[in-house]
């Protein structure tokens, strides 16, 4: 039996993520949309396309939630992208709307899918979903860290002029302006990126921007493409993690967790790296923090928190 993916939105993501699912062949999909042409386009479009690249899996596009029935995995991409001058927060009481009814149909048609959530504003989305589906909390995570850790792994990797699989590193907190980038836990070629600023072979400031530039990698995007916002690392990103659960690989990713005591905080989401298998959310890896990162990382699940706050002030429902 093929898996079942729904993904939730046939946007510039949601085609992506089709297409990423198909040649890998992980499963049947489903593509929903409210606007029902765009899905089934897109997927007639991919399905056209399995001929050449040889892929065996049923593509098909709707806007009826019950064709998503039974679903394995589940992919939210739904609401509006970001514009020029919008910042997340504008973002919320739109999305807050449109993920209230994606979750009160995941919850009736689907209650053991393993779900991902990309609409931002993310952390505080991810956390409304959970909240409105009533779904396990190792179920619904959100996808920000892999994102964002690719962003600034790729700079880094232009920069040292070394291949990307030769850095390790990973980003944590908030997706957004307030992500911690694990300097401490950095290593290129298995040398700490410390020891490669002391002997010059990148300076402390060029990191530094480099930082400044992942945080606001999503932005620098919508700028460039005016209209609409990055699809291609956010696809990738995501089938990452729906990958991980799909096969049990176990994958240690920095991904939008739920915490229970863990890092010191409870009842949030936030990024953090956690092991992905077959029972979705397996562990959370709780790292020894330095100072400085403690600092970032309580200043980033804050500011979550304060979002938050808003998001409920908006619903009383959360």
């Amino acid at each position: 039996m093929r898996k079942k993916i729904t993904l939730i939105g046939a946007g510039q993501i949601g085609g992506t993520l089709a297409h990423l699912i198909a040649l890998k062949e992980l499963g049947d999909v489903v593509l929903f949309d409210v606007a029902a042409g765009i899905a089934k386009g897109k997927a007639l479009d991919i399905a056209q396309s399995s001929p050449v690249n040889g892929f065996n899996v049923n593509l098909i596009g709707t806007d009826n939630y019950d064709d998503t029935k039974s679903s394995d995995v589940i992919i939210i991409t739904a609401g509006v992208p970001r514009k020029p001058g919008m910042t997340r927060d504008d973002l919320l009481e739109i999305n807050l709307k449109i993920i209230k009814q994606v979750a009160e149909n995941i919850k009736s048609r689907s209650p053991s899918a393993f779900v991902i959530c990309i609409t931002n504003p993310l952390d505080v989305i991810v956390m409304a979903l959970q909240k409105y589906s009533g779904l396990p909390k190792n179920k619904v995570v959100g996808m920000a860290g892999i994102l964002d850790s690719s962003r600034f792994i790729y700079f880094l990797s232009k920069e040292l002029k070394v291949p990307t699989q030769n850095i390790k590193s990973f980003v944590l907190g908030g997706h957004g302006d307030s992500m911690v980038a694990m300097l401490g836990s950095t290593e290129v070629n298995g040398k700490k990126i410390s020891d490669l600023v002391k002997e010059g072979k990148i300076k402390q400031e060029t990191l530094e921007e480099i930082v400044e530039r992942t945080k606001k990698g999503g932005a620098e995007i919508v700028k460039l493409l005016e209209k609409g916002s990055a699809y291609y690392a956010p696809a990738a990103s995501g089938i990452e993690m729906a990958e991980s659960y799909l096969k049990d690989l176990k994958k240690q990713v920095p991904c939008a967790a739920y915490l229970n005591g863990e890092y010191g905080f409870k009842n949030i989401y936030a990024g953090v790296p956690i092991i992905i298998g077959k029972n979705g959310v397996e562990k959370i890896i709780e790292l020894n923090l330095n100072q400085e990162e403690k600092k970032a990382f309580t200043y980033s699940v804050n500011s979550v928190m304060e979002l938050y706050k808003n998001a409920q002030k908006i619903d009383p429902d959360l």
